[in-house]
């Protein structure tokens, strides 16, 4: 087994034995790609705390290094827009297509977090209030991505499993 099919079943078990469970157990009002993109909202708000902490912290000179954070942002937010707009391509009771389409993404996403896990562990007490944001908004990124990677539960497994929910026999009348 190659090192790109170890790392694509990885993946694949990530996806089908972590966050598709928990996808299947979320509430009918709620899809996991509705979930997946409130996780992704939620990272670019961090990203954006982050990089204003930073900004402040540095009594505002570093504005050629917050130029580079800022073209970052600007990115995390291209992409949530434009994966806001691929919504029509997931249908429930079809594949999801974003599964594939977001392999290389994941992986990637999973050694900047890592990395940024690692650097908050090292920083230094007086980073320690802007890393570790940052950290937690590179966690929350990955899980929105895992989690609009997610199949839709099919319109036929809800029928299957409320059906599982009615009482076999019901009594016409009120009381015993």
């Amino acid at each position: 087994m190659t090192l790109g099919e170890r790392i694509t079943s990885i993946d694949a078990w990530l996806l089908d034995r972590v966050f598709q469970p928990l996808a299947d157990r979320l509430p009918d009002r709620l899809s996991p790609f509705d979930v997946g993109m409130s996780l992704q909202l939620g990272s670019i708000l961090m990203t954006a705390v982050v990089i204003a902490g930073v900004f402040f912290m540095s009594g505002m000179t570093a504005i050629s290094d917050m130029l580079y954070n800022v073209l970052g942002w600007v990115l995390y937010l291209t992409f949530f827009i434009g994966i806001a707009s691929k919504r029509t391509l997931v249908k429930a009771g079809q594949a999801n297509p974003l599964r594939y389409m977001l392999l290389s993404l994941r992986v990637l996403s999973i050694g900047f977090m890592v990395f940024k896990l690692y650097e908050a562990v090292n920083a230094p007490a007086i980073f320690s209030m802007i890393v570790w944001p940052d950290a937690f908004g590179g966690v929350v990124f990955v899980m929105g991505l895992y989690f609009i990677s997610c199949q839709p539960p099919s319109p036929w497994r809800r029928a299957r499993e409320q059906s599982h929910l009615r009482p076999a026999f019901v009594r016409s009348g009120g009381g015993f």
